[in-house]
């Protein structure tokens, strides 16, 4: 009888296991050093980003948002305003015809 694992495709597939290890790990060190790179780059950008003075996407659209709604509520104002004076103005002149013609009338003019 024979012994297990001392036959050469014992052999073959103890090696192809060292190799896939390897394989492994070189995959793994490799993963490690991409994410240590974009870790550094993003770190980079952030640094010149604030040295430029330049504002991030986030802020902007932001800032934006609340432009967007203060025109908004500027629009919404002027627009009651204009119905306002409107509104008084039609009270204006129906008052003053009466107040004229009531001092015309008591001056007998």
């Amino acid at each position: 009888m024979t012994e297990t694992g001392t036959g050469p495709s014992d052999r073959k597939r103890s090696f192809f296991d060292d190799i896939a290890g390897v394989a492994g790990g070189a995959f793994s060190a490799l993963n490690g050093m991409k994410a240590e790179a974009e870790a550094m780059a993003r770190a980079q950008m952030e640094a010149l980003t604030q040295r430029l003075d330049l504002v991030k996407r986030e802020d902007l659209d932001a800032a934006m948002e609340v432009a967007r709604r203060a025109s908004d509520a500027a629009e919404s104002l002027a627009a009651r305003v204009t119905a306002l004076e409107a509104r008084l103005a039609g009270m204006e002149s129906a008052t003053n015809p009466a107040v004229a013609t009531t001092f015309i009338d008591e001056t007998g003019l």
